[in-house]
């Protein structure tokens, strides 16, 4: 029988670190490890049980035998079990055996650091490692870390792998490496600067989307490897296009191999269900009071920003995280000792994540899912914020959605809806998205909800994504909407790439890609993208022919833009727009081009604005208004 070695990685660990809360790389610790002690090769094993009798590893290697390789619990109360089993490899399937001092309990977990596991619905983890993978990334890696600052393009093309494009003959996912290609190549041709995937950390429910995370460490196994998905990291990379990830810091699943009651105690969730149980999604909530919690979660974050070249984590759920009447009826919440809503832990843990990864990468971002009027989610920790580059903007990604799916008749009376989000646009660093959650559960597709016949509704989407793209701040777009999915989408099935066989939809995808291009080639519309300076009204009082205009800036006035939305099927011609400067203009874009299934109703010629005072600016200039449509223009 071979016995565990009293071999330790720890040697150089500062437990004080460890304990306050402030280690952020414990991956390099905990977890699995192929290593050679005293000339044999196995594997060092680490946990984390502080509430345990006795810890011991169990697997394919001992028929899943408790009784035959226990580790050893440290002399230094840091409640981490350890030990080194010779003759263990790479692929080898296993689990800690728990057995509690609360009441005997005993439980059988995955590896919290396992940076490999079984496909569900299988649960064990596998012995693995990831050094030998070499990364051919270092171009894009060196223009990342010198570059991406927030006055650069981010047009994010957000991506649910399962369900993208599946393998039809074979009914099964396409693999990181099939994906390699295949979407690598598709965002690239379709000019988006950066792919967001939903989360790829290792879960168990299909249904959840990746959101019921169990390996926090280690990339799905739907898909293949982690090497197979560093590889498909540097494909992109390899192709000029960021990589984000959807992070879950929020919450976690119950599964009885996750995370919860781990040692028979709430080790990782907090203790008290109003602040530990989350209703809604029936799933536990970490202890952000516990410092160990804290560098478990800011480890995870330092691990894919480090070991898989990760470009930005977009963190979910952040209101959920930082009230703690989140989804609460009265009676159901304590407040803090201010006698306030906010989770003062879970808000300075967001700030002592973002200080470190800011702190500890170049040119990488937080983006923050936060969905209430929380002040200061992207002013710096030192200014009283919480310290993310970015924030989705929900309220203009539901305003829009709403005023779109009103008949065009009615929208006169809804003007101040569309006109909205600028109030308060450049009150934080705002990323504007059509996501996931608003495409599922009755709410019908983007393309679906537009109003009119089939051409108004295409008209419509143009229109939609024409104004999202020239309106401040950057963008992100779910996958479907950029060639106009009919279907809700659904997780089980691939998007539909058939209607690809239709004009409609081939002028549509020809449009984003177009919106792309000139999204990156125009410096007006991201220089300044999250500055008052970079933006400036024409006129958005105009309710009764339901028009607006408006001057996108960037750092030099003869780049600027001027950009006018007719949310109607009438044209107008002749209309006339004020505009701060003398010269001529030309229409560089227009929806409602006939190469993108428009009328065509375009003004091919220059127009020179005239010396006249209108919409309060000491020239003017008169245009062709397009159906249901934008159109941009610049000076000659």
């Amino acid at each position: 029988m071979t016995k565990v070695k009293a071999y330790s990685l720890f040697t150089d660990f500062d437990i004080n670190l460890f304990k306050s809360g402030k280690h952020y790389n414990l991956f390099e610790k905990f977890g699995s490890h192929i290593v050679t002690y005293e000339g044999e090769k196995g594997t060092y094993f680490a946990v984390w049980a502080p509430s345990a009798k006795s810890v011991s590893v169990i697997g394919d290697f001992n028929f899943w035998n408790a009784e035959e390789h226990p580790l050893y619990v440290r002399w230094d109360s840091s409640g981490i079990w350890e030990g080194f089993i010779p003759n263990v490899g790479k692929g080898t399937l296993y689990k800690y055996a728990i057995i509690s001092n609360n009441h005997d309990i005993k439980t059988e977990k995955a590896d919290p650091y396992a940076i490999r596991c079984e496909q569900p619905p299988k649960t064990a983890s596998i012995v693995w490692e990831t050094a030998n993978y070499k990364w051919k990334d270092k171009g894009w890696m060196s223009y990342r870390n010198e570059k991406n600052g927030l006055d650069r393009p981010y047009a994010v093309y957000e991506v649910h792998l399962g369900s993208w494009m599946k393998n039809v003959e074979e009914d099964r996912f396409l693999t990181y490496s099939e994906l390699s290609k295949t979407l690598v190549a598709y965002v690239k041709d379709m000019n988006f600067t950066h792919v967001e995937f939903m989360p790829i950390m290792e879960f168990p429910y299909d249904p959840s989307w990746g959101y019921q995370i169990t390996g926090y460490f280690a990339p799905t196994s739907r898909f293949g490897t982690p090497q197979e998905f560093m590889g498909l990291i540097d494909a992109f990379h390899d192709a000029d296009i960021g990589v984000i990830l959807d992070w879950v810091p929020s919450h976690f699943p119950s599964d009885a191999h996750g995370l919860g009651n781990f040692d028979g105690s709430h080790l990782y969730e907090h203790p008290d269900v109003r602040k530990g149980y989350h209703q809604d999604w029936k799933s536990l909530i970490f202890n952000y009071e516990r410092p160990e919690v804290r560098s478990f979660l800011i480890s995870n974050a330092v691990y894919w920003l480090q070991n898989y070249h990760i470009d930005a984590l977009r963190v979910d759920a952040v209101a959920s995280m930082i009230y703690l009447d989140y989804s609460r009826e009265e009676g159901e919440w304590e407040p803090n000792i201010y006698g306030g809503n906010e989770n003062l832990a879970a808000v300075s843990f967001l700030k002592e994540c973002n200080e470190a990864v800011y702190s500890m990468f170049n040119g990488i971002q937080t983006i923050a899912e936060e969905s209430t009027a929380y002040t200061g989610v992207t002013n710096k920790v030192e200014h009283g914020g919480l310290g993310f580059g970015m924030k989705w903007m929900m309220g203009w990604m539901h305003d829009t959605l709403d005023y779109f799916k009103k008949d065009p008749i009615y929208r006169s009376y809804h003007q101040n809806e569309i006109t909205f989000s600028l109030a308060y646009a450049f009150s934080e660093h705002f990323m504007l998205p059509i996501s996931h959650d608003e495409v599922v559960y009755g709410k019908n597709s983007v393309l679906g909800r537009m109003p009119g016949d089939e051409w108004q509704r295409f008209a419509n989407l143009r229109l939609m994504l024409g104004y999202m793209y020239t309106h401040p701040g950057t963008k992100l777009l779910f996958m479907g909407a950029e060639f106009g999915q009919y279907n809700e989408w659904d997780f089980q099935t691939s998007l539909d790439w058939n209607l690809l066989e239709f004009e409609p939809h081939i002028k549509t995808k020809s449009y984003v890609k177009t919106l792309n291009t000139l999204y990156q080639n125009t410096p007006a519309l991201y220089e300044k993208g999250f500055a008052q300076a970079g933006f400036e009204w024409i006129s958005y009082d105009d309710h009764q022919n339901a028009v607006m205009s408006y001057i996108r800036k960037g750092h030099d006035e003869e780049n600027d833009l001027i950009v006018v939305c007719n949310f109607t099927p009438n044209s107008h011609k002749n209309y006339d727009i004020g505009v701060p400067r003398k010269g001529t203009l030309v229409e560089i874009f227009n929806s409602d081009s006939a190469e993108y299934g428009g009328s065509g109703v375009v003004n091919t010629k220059a127009i020179k604005a005239k010396k006249k005072t209108w919409n309060n600016k000491p020239y003017m200039f008169s245009i062709t208004v397009p159906p249901l449509a934008i159109s941009v223009f610049k000076y000659k």
